[in-house]
């Protein structure tokens, strides 16, 4: 029967006594824990990032585009020809099914001015539903009424960014801003949701739809919009909803079988999985980058005890010639192996903690630490070090007694 307590004992005493060698052993698996730790938690960070910046953008989304106009045989663009209406958003939202909310809008940049404060933005003519497509809140004021949509009222909602732009640290809300040339009254102001990517989400005003047409942007085609957004019950509902809009539209344009859509549906989910998917292959790319150091610090691991071998052969001699038996062996350099790969598993997963959150710190940067990547990189260098522990451990089991008493 193997003395487990012993022989472990004896691999402890022989590690203390080469401290030195036991603490460059473990090096290896520091940096190799440490590196998986940090690269797991910048990987989970940037995915959070993704679908934080998703979610603020809306979720389970449909833009409709109207469609691309031509000139000279040069394509401008999908939006450049009007082809969707607020009657085709009326429609959708009347029979197509899954849908939540619809929400019709036409966008221009133009240059907005208060007292001698000026800053170019982009301007949005919404209807109400808008705000909780997008899933924008009011910070101060309140959102348009139907009202102010019938009347063509002219109010406008602004984000943060114009709103330091223009104002600093005034309150906004019932000054007077121009637009162009036209006056409008500050109803609102935006919380701020940031940027995605280089758009700023928060460098916008909003106006109603029909003051845009009417008072600001001007329309050869009344009614016409050159967005339409729709917002889904759910994933599984976009999918239904994403057809159902296609059929509407294609009938009430008179499309026949053969004629291309006049218009362009984008779906957001289907841009999320995708970026979730970049953002997951990049994490496991940089897991895997990492993981090499903690196969590099287990080859460190097996030379050094090889070395040990070597040195220790008339110690290992001594042991079979007082009857220690193969299997003793054996495993006091398994356990020797395995207590330096834990030990500098756990010392990595601290460093590897710390780094990352001074990264975090220091590079403004999301960082995500979770349990399981902690416990998979502990797990890890473990299995790292029976692994590359085990043939050190096999070959001082198969040397001859008597061989290694007279070993010099």
């Amino acid at each position: 029967m193997i003395d487990f307590k012993s022989t472990l004992k004896i691999a402890l005493k022989s590690l203390e006594v080469n401290k030195m060698r036991s603490a460059l052993t473990s090096l290896g698996i520091i940096i190799g824990v440490s590196a998986v730790i940090i690269m797991l938690a910048i990987g989970a960070g940037a995915n959070q990032k993704v679908q934080s910046n998703m979610e603020s953008m809306g979720s389970n989304l449909l833009t409709v585009r109207s469609a691309t106009a031509k000139t000279g045989g040069v394509s401008m663009g999908m939006g450049t020809k009007p082809t969707l209406s607020v009657k085709d958003a009326i429609a959708i939202k009347k029979s197509a099914r899954g849908v939540e909310a619809v929400a019709p809008l036409m966008t221009a940049s133009k240059q907005v001015m208060f007292g001698n404060q000026n800053w170019s933005t982009t301007v949005y003519g919404v209807t109400t539903p808008y705000l909780y497509v997008k899933n924008y809140e009011i910070a101060l004021g309140h959102p348009f009424t139907k009202d102010d949509d019938n009347n063509a009222a002219k109010v406008a909602i602004i984000g943060s960014t114009v709103e330091r732009e223009l104002f600093g640290d005034v309150n906004p809300i019932d000054k007077t801003i121009r637009v162009g040339n036209v006056p409008f009254k500050v109803v609102g102001t935006l919380k701020a949701k940031g940027a995605v990517g280089p758009m700023d989400q928060d460098d916008l005003i909003m106006i109603p739809l029909t003051t845009a047409q009417r008072k600001v942007f001007g329309t050869d085609f009344p009614g016409s919009v050159s967005q339409i957004i729709v917002k889904a019950a759910s994933v599984e509902d976009s999918e239904i909803a994403e057809r159902d809009v296609a059929d509407i539209l294609r009938r009430r344009h008179n499309l026949g079988k053969m004629q291309e859509n006049d218009f362009e549906i984008r779906n957001s989910a289907d841009f999320q999985e995708k970026m979730k998917s970049t953002v997951q292959a990049f994490a496991i790319l940089l897991a895997s980058i990492a993981s090499v150091s903690l196969l590099v610090g287990g080859i460190g691991i097996m030379n050094i005890m090889l070395v040990s071998v070597t040195e220790r052969t008339k110690e290992i001699g001594i042991r079979m010639a007082i009857g220690a038996r193969v299997v003793d062996i054996r495993i006091q350099f398994l356990i020797e192996a395995l207590v330096l790969s834990l030990i500098g598993g756990f010392i990595g997963v601290l460093t590897g903690i710390v780094v990352a959150l001074l990264i975090g710190t220091l590079f403004d940067t999301s960082i995500v630490i979770t349990a399981g990547p902690i416990f998979m990189s502990f797990g890890f260098s473990g299995l790292v070090g029976i692994g590359f522990g085990y043939y050190p451990a096999y070959k001082a089991s198969l040397l001859n007694p008597i061989d290694a008493l007279r070993y010099e």
